[in-house]
């Protein structure tokens, strides 16, 4: 069964750091898109980073300059890292993977990222 799980939300200060993880298993990574989406409270879900089969990133202009997407194909793995956290950052964080050429995509279950002083 495919599975992506994420790890490492948590708690964070204004202005601190998080990396968050993305883990695949089951499915033939490297052809697949990876994006990073998150939902808020009562807000609908966006789109804040994706990184595409090829490595092209691109972002939503609230993270552009504090984000960043990669992928380590070796590993089966996506990451954000995310600097400079703000408290409207905060909301549950997943990741997706769409097949690049059929389609086919996958969603984990998400990670809380909560900012607050």
């Amino acid at each position: 069964q495919v599975q992506l799980v994420e790890s490492g939300g948590g708690l964070v200060q204004p202005g601190e750091s998080l990396r968050l993880s993305c883990a695949a298993s089951l499915i033939t990574f490297r052809m697949y898109a990876m994006g990073w989406y998150r939902q808020a409270p009562g807000k609908a879900r966006e789109l804040v980073a994706a990184i595409s089969s090829d490595g092209s990133t691109n972002y939503v202009d609230s993270v552009k300059g504090r984000f960043t997407v990669s992928r380590d194909n070796a590993k089966n793995t996506a990451y954000l890292q995310m600097n400079n956290l703000r408290p409207e950052d905060t909301a549950v964080y997943s990741c997706n993977a769409k097949h690049s050429l059929i389609g086919l995509d996958y969603w984990g279950k998400g990670t809380l990222v909560t900012v607050s002083s």
